[in-house]
């Protein structure tokens, strides 16, 4: 009889068949695509043998979509058909992406779900379409250059996307017909193309400098596994900002109005070319033909432009100092990787050095760097290293929870905790005979609901009856290595089961992605006295409540008029003190009409037990105790 064949874990069935990955670096300015050939990770070119492709869309002709140098050639002619910089507006909501819009000329469509969607010559478009038109030619350059249909795609993120930014990537993809093996951070694929080209090991610093993004990463390599032990950023900052500066300065020095789309869009062309030259020059010319009626020409030199980037430096470099102290590292940093084009600006460099107090590393062209990362992680996870000698362990940037009674914010999962993550824990009822249950799960760092962000709500239906505590709800949070979120909630004694997978229509603006870990240290001693004043007065109405009910049930019966009035004086001052919202004395009246209430509950108790005894035997209880 033959013998049925295994395959090694991780191997295909064939040990000689490949299958095809690849890694995307979907970028703000540009994007990349790359893959392992010959154990070697390499970017992909296109047929003139360029690998960058600007990530630019252009709709202006009716139902056509044109991307990368032609659709970028097409921007000052076409501003308002002419998506840049695209992956800034990726889960933003129409009001938070307003301003930004307006700076780059877009005109926005009304939006009932108030999701960003531009008005262009084909339609209106939504920055998921824009971005699925940038991964179906990359897609394309793929197959046409491999020679067969891929088995999936690594696509990397910032790593300060939150879980409607990656959502929408992740349904980019899907519309442009990649398989998506894994999402993955920006500076983490970074890591992991250094990780296996040196032979560096311990704590590295990613900082990771794109046209559009800034992210900074703290990683801890070691045997092969690569710990991510805080990052931090700002998902709006980045080289566009740079080129921004140069053309507001234009604009200045040229005493000129601010110029239609079109000539602004060629002044930024202009400012990032002056941009690049200074990182190797010291002085650049930028041309006004066809920006003024008398055209000419301004020079720029690289002490100027440092000043005009300087703040937008130290901006990044206070996200830094944030998340070194996130990371709590005993020892400095051992190496610094840069990441992004934005990184080859001298300033740059010598700010990141001398914060770091060393060299950064260099090796690997910052462009590329990322898209080689992806790679090399989808090559592992479609099978071709059976050894799976990578293990990536990423965490999620704000701390994930639900909305417990008094507007309380209970943290399930906290910032910086590693994922893939599962974590559990137990509520219960709040009112007797409650039979459902309101799960309102929210994201941020704050002691309060009002403070926090709403991510999704969903009802726990069909819990038994009972008094209020007595029921048992597990709820549990889980993130998968993506960094989306899956809550549910199950009835220990039923098994009744609810759950609901977190897909926000759109995402945080940029003030609260950078402002929502600043605000939970500026307002820690705030949070922490608002929530003791929520707990007492939860407390407090709680007590009221049991109160009220219990001197309805038996207050005639066991209080003597004068012992009810007083109780009932003592509960009325309470109520006028949980009104007035004072902590210290709320805490003092709760306690004082505990002491109040003491007698009546004692007398309940006995009461009850002796309703309990009544008629059972003496001769019966020994029986019991006999047993």
């Amino acid at each position: 009889m033959a013998l049925l064949q295994i395959a090694e874990p991780g191997q295909s069935p064939l040990p000689h068949q490949v299958k095809l990955a690849v890694g995307i670096d979907l970028g703000t300015t540009n994007s990349l695509v790359a893959t392992v050939r010959g154990g070697r990770a390499m970017v992909l070119p296109d047929e003139q043998g360029v690998a960058m492709l600007p990530s630019v869309v252009n709709y202006s002709e009716q139902g056509t979509a044109l991307v990368g140098r032609g659709a970028q050639a097409m921007s000052a002619d076409h501003p308002s058909d002419t998506l840049v910089s695209v992956k800034r507006f990726m889960g933003r909501g129409r009001d938070d992406a307003a301003a930004e819009a307006s700076r780059a000329h877009y005109q926005l469509a009304e939006d009932d779900e108030g999701m960003v969607r531009f008005v262009t010559s084909s339609g209106e478009i939504s920055p998921v379409q824009a971005s699925a038109e940038i991964l179906k030619l990359l897609h394309r350059r793929a197959v046409d250059t491999l020679g067969n249909e891929l088995d999936g795609a690594v696509i990397t993120v910032p790593a300060y996307f939150d879980e409607a930014q990656r959502q929408t990537t992740k349904d980019a993809a899907t519309l442009a017909g990649l398989k998506v093996l894994r999402l993955l951070n920006e500076p983490t694929a970074a890591a992991v193309a250094y990780g296996l080209d040196s032979a560096e090991r311990g704590v590295i610093a990613v900082y990771d400098l794109g046209g559009g993004t800034f992210d900074i990463s703290i990683l801890r390599l070691h045997q092969g596994v690569f710990e991510v032990l805080a990052t931090g950023g700002d998902t709006a900052l980045g080289g566009d900002d740079f080129d921004a500066a140069i053309a507001d300065w234009v604009l200045q020095q040229s005493d000129t109005e601010t110029p239609q789309p079109g000539q602004y869009r060629k002044l930024q062309g202009r400012a990032r070319a002056a941009k690049e030259q200074l990182s190797s020059d010291t002085s650049a010319t930028i041309s006004l033909d066809g920006l003024t009626p008398a055209g000419g020409a301004v020079a720029l030199t690289r002490e100027c432009f440092e000043a005009l980037i300087q703040p937008l430096v130290k901006q990044t470099l206070r996200a830094c100092r944030r998340c070194l102290r996130d990371a709590q590292l005993d020892d400095a940093v051992d190496n610094v990787v840069m990441v992004g084009g934005s990184t080859r600006v001298p300033l740059v460099r010598e700010a990141v050095s001398e914060f770091f107090e060393r060299e950064p590393l260099l090796d690997i062209d910052p462009d590329q760097v990322v898209a080689v990362g992806a790679a090399i992680q989808a090559d592992i996870l479609v099978g071709n290293r059976p050894e799976g000698d990578l293990l990536l362990l990423d965490v999620i940037p704000l701390s994930l929870g639900l909305e417990t009674m008094g507007g309380l914010v209970e943290k399930i999962i906290p910032r910086n905790t590693t994922i893939p993550v599962t974590r559990a824990q137990e509520f219960t009822t709040f009112k007797d005979g409650q039979t459902a249950l309101a799960v309102h799960i929210v994201q941020g760092e704050r002691e309060l609901v009002a403070d926090s962000r709403s991510l999704a709500r969903f009802e726990l239906r069909g819990i038994p009856p009972m008094v209020a505590g007595a029921a048992r709800i597990q709820v549990t949070f889980q993130v998968d290595a993506d960094g989306l979120l899956n809550v549910s909630a199950r009835e220990q004694a039923t098994g009744a089961q609810s759950s609901v997978t977190v897909k926000p229509s759109f995402g945080l603006s940029d003030d609260q992605i950078s402002g929502m870990l600043q605000a939970s240290f500026s307002h820690a001693q705030e949070d922490k006295q608002a929530r003791q004043l929520a707990e007492q007065r939860l407390e407090a109405e709680q007590l009221l409540e049991g109160l009220e009910n219990a001197l309805a049930a038996d207050g005639d019966a066991l209080l003597t008029p004068v012992e009810c009035a007083e109780l009932h004086a003592e509960m009325k001052r309470l109520q006028e003190t949980l009104d007035d919202g004072e902590l210290s004395a709320l805490r003092l009246q709760t306690e004082q009409v505990g002491r109040a209430s003491e007698a009546f509950a004692a007398r309940r108790m006995d009461n009850s037990i002796h309703r309990a005894l009544a008629g059972v035997s003496l001769e019966a209880l020994e029986d019991g105790e006999r047993k």
